[in-house]
């Protein structure tokens, strides 16, 4: 099929290889698994487990609370030793809460009952989807029922794993592309979509054979395997749609206003085997790799495992490790230490030795190049987004676009005078969502403060209402009593109702 090209991105270097050489590897299970309730883009869920309970594995651990949210289960059975709060990884400087488990009780596995994908009702397999708590696998976290909940033309797979290092998803196209394939046909189903495009980067050539193998088994010619080009960060969503349709995705607006869905390869997956084998959504695919390792591989992880384990798995760090990302180069975060646990929305632990972090080069005066804007994938201008962020400007740096920014990191490599933009964006949107919380908490308050003082308004005139129509009351009594008397008066013995008062 013909295919289109996004504005800017860059050609990396991959060293997807050093990874991929081991096939899918099971990560021994650790001593103690501290699964987050927070692994998804909307609110925490909320513990349905206290401590001392025993769990199996596949139980739900945690009630998703609201759209936004995700129901968390249990990788595994065992004891729950504690529900506290820990740091977040994603969110330096912010706590959720997590369930901390002790492996080894033995229970049967909780399986939600196999359901027949092409026999059963959409409405159905999407509410099965979400009581396995499936979300995006590709980093954002959507809950991926409430992504199917419209009807779409296009289903898009994404396969197209742009970033330097990350490699889970050439390593499951590999191995399991035969379900990835029928998670496309059953999203395809779920929301309507006449055509799947599995979309693979054509430097991946053992995953390419596997897709094309699987969706020619599949016999019905629904899933069409697409090799797109390798360049960063065709991965991202409004990107990877621009190559396979020309299409853009209008500023503001989702996939879904074009009538395209994009869901990545490891979540097709996760969704199938949710309706096919009720398997809730509790274990993932995490490349492991850096000259900071000593075995760099791709494991099948339990949710809630820590990166000081799986490192470990990798056979530990070596003598040359110098920086921890959890996350690729390009998009990661950096850890200031490894006792973070994986989530769903995890997949990549690299470690860099010194000479791969390099030392950055001090921020020089911009000098107006337009390299930057020139490799921006969103088509911003990050030149003139960074005067409008420092000047603290935040009306005219979202006019534009700054909520348009993907975080790429292009413009970083792109800029000869070292201007550390991307920080300044990525800290820019962070500070105008907290003062919108901050605002609505303070608007909130100012409505309940409202209330109160009509409420107390209302309860005043009520009251004095009453005071009035009790002294009415008691007015109206005491002319009724004089009258009575005065008539008592008359009929007395030796009264003279003729006398003069």
């Amino acid at each position: 099929m013909p295919l289109h090209e996004f504005h800017g991105g860059l050609v990396l270097a991959g060293h997807k290889a050093e990874s991929t050489g081991r096939g899918l590897q099971a990560c021994a299970l650790p001593a103690l698994l501290r699964v987050s309730l927070l692994q998804h883009a909307g609110t925490p869920a909320g513990a349905c487990v206290a401590a001392g309970d025993t769990v199996a594995a596949g139980q739900r651990i945690g009630i998703a609370q609201g759209e936004l949210s995700a129901d968390v289960h249990s990788p595994c059975a065992g004891r729950v030793v504690a529900v506290e709060a820990h740091a977040l990884a994603r969110f330096p400087g912010l706590e959720a809460g997590h369930v901390v488990i002790e492996p080894g009780a033995a229970l049967s596995p909780q399986a939600l009952p196999a359901m027949d994908w092409q026999a059963s009702d959409p409405a159905a397999l999407r509410e099965r989807i979400r009581a396995a708590g499936v979300v995006g696998l590709g980093g954002a976290g959507f809950p991926t029922a409430g992504k199917l909940s419209v009807a779409r033309d296009l289903l898009v797979l994404n396969g197209a794993e742009c970033e330097p290092w990350i490699a889970c998803d050439d390593a499951l196209l590999r191995e399991h592309a035969d379900e990835v394939v029928l998670g496309g046909r059953l999203m395809a189903r779920v929301v309507g979509a006449g055509r799947v495009l599995l979309a693979i980067e054509d430097t991946m050539p053992e995953a390419l054979a596997a897709a094309r193998a699987a969706a020619a088994a599949a016999g019905d010619g629904l899933v069409e395997v697409v090799a797109v080009p390798t360049i960063y960060p065709e991965g991202g969503e409004r990107q990877l749609i621009q190559v396979l349709t020309g299409l853009e995705v209008p500023r503001g607006g989702l996939p879904r206003d074009i009538g395209v869905i994009v869901q990545n390869v490891a979540t097709a997956r996760a969704a199938w085997r949710a309706v096919a084998l009720g398997e809730p959504l509790s274990a993932r695919v995490v490349t492991v790799t850096g000259r900071g390792v000593a075995r760099p591989g791709n494991f099948i992880v339990p949710i809630g495992t820590s990166v000081a384990h799986l490192v470990e798995q990798a056979g530990g760090y070596t003598d040359s490790a110098a920086r921890l990302l959890l996350g690729g180069p390009m998009m990661g975060q950096a850890l200031p230490h490894d006792d973070f646990p994986i989530g769903k929305q995890d997949n990549c632990v690299l470690v860099l030795s010194a000479d791969e972090c390099g030392e950055r080069a001090p921020e020089m005066p911009c000098i107006r190049c337009g390299d930057c804007a020139s490799a921006c994938p969103a088509q911003l201008l990050p030149q003139q987004l960074l005067w409008h962020v420092r000047a603290d400007n935040a009306a005219r740096a979202q006019d534009q676009g700054l909520f348009d920014c993907i975080e790429c990191g292009c413009c970083d490599l792109a800029c000869p005078s070292h201007i550390p933009l991307t920080q300044a964006f990525r800290r820019a949107k962070f500070e105008i969502r907290v003062r919108a919380v901050e605002t609505e908490r303070a608007l909130a308050a100012r409505d309940r403060h409202d209330a109160r003082k009509l409420r107390h308004e209302r309860e005043s005139a009520e009251l004095a209402q009453r005071h009035e129509a009790r002294r009415a009351g008691t007015a109206g009594a005491d002319a009724v009593a004089a009258a009575l008397e005065r008539a008592r008066v008359k009929r007395a013995p030796g009264h003279d109702t003729d006398a003069s008062p």
